[in-house]
Order: C-alpha cells, then structure tokens, then sequence
C-alpha cells in the first residue's frame, strides 16, 4: 500500500497536469485508485498546505470540488519573445554595467505589453 505522501504527490501532479481547467475531484479519486475518502483527504491536504483550490461545483445535479493548481509549472514560452535574450546590449547589462534591467527601455515596454494583456484577458473574464 502506498504511503499518504506518495500518493499526495501523485495526486499533486494529476491536478498539475490538468492545467488551468482544473479536475473534479471524483477524477482525482479515479485516477488514484482511491476511495472518495481518501481521494477528500489528499484534497484537503494539498489545499492546507496551499498546493491547490477547490471550488464548488453542481455537477449532474450534485456537488462537488473542482481542483486547480495554486502554481503550473513556468514554460519558456512565456519569456521568448523577451528583448533580453536577443539584446545586442547584453553585455553592458548587469548591475555594475552602463545598462541594467532597471533602467531598460526596451525591457519596460515588453512588460508594459505584458501588463497590458493580462489585464485584458482578466478584463475579459
């Protein structure tokens, strides 16, 4: 029989995989091969120690808890096209340098931009 902690990190990592559009928690409990119980348990853990949320939910005329993880894991593709990977000023850039992250115009802006978009899509919801 595997130990709580196995399967706490096993069940972790299905609610990571499942991405921004969470899992039923009935799902989680599938998965696992585990009781509704249990499957609560695990839940409730991992949402105490602040790895994931749950949120009420009426599914097929009950209720139950869709689970979402607190953090996904980061992906590159939220930094290509970031100015400071192909700056022709990166080596002027760093804290003793002419040029510093702080003080970049061109850096500011893909923030900015950034800014912007997520306020968009949160704007949107």
């Amino acid at each position: 029989m595997p130990k709580s902690n196995d399967l706490e990190q096993r069940a972790l990592q299905i609610i990571i995989n499942a991405g921004s559009n969470g899992l039923l928690q009935s799902e989680l409990w599938k998965r696992l091969g585990a009781s509704s119980r249990e499957g609560s348990r695990i839940a409730l853990k991992l949402e105490s120690k602040g790895l994931i949320r749950r949120e009420k939910e009426l599914r097929n005329g009950r209720w139950t808890y869709r689970l979402y993880p607190r953090r996904l894991p980061a992906s590159i593709d939220s930094i290509v096209d970031c100015p400071c990977m192909m700056c022709p000023d990166s080596s002027k850039c760093g804290p003793t340098g002419s040029i510093t992250p702080q003080n970049c115009e061109k850096l500011t802006e893909w923030l900015f931009r950034i800014a912007e978009s997520a306020q968009d899509v949160l704007g949107d919801s």
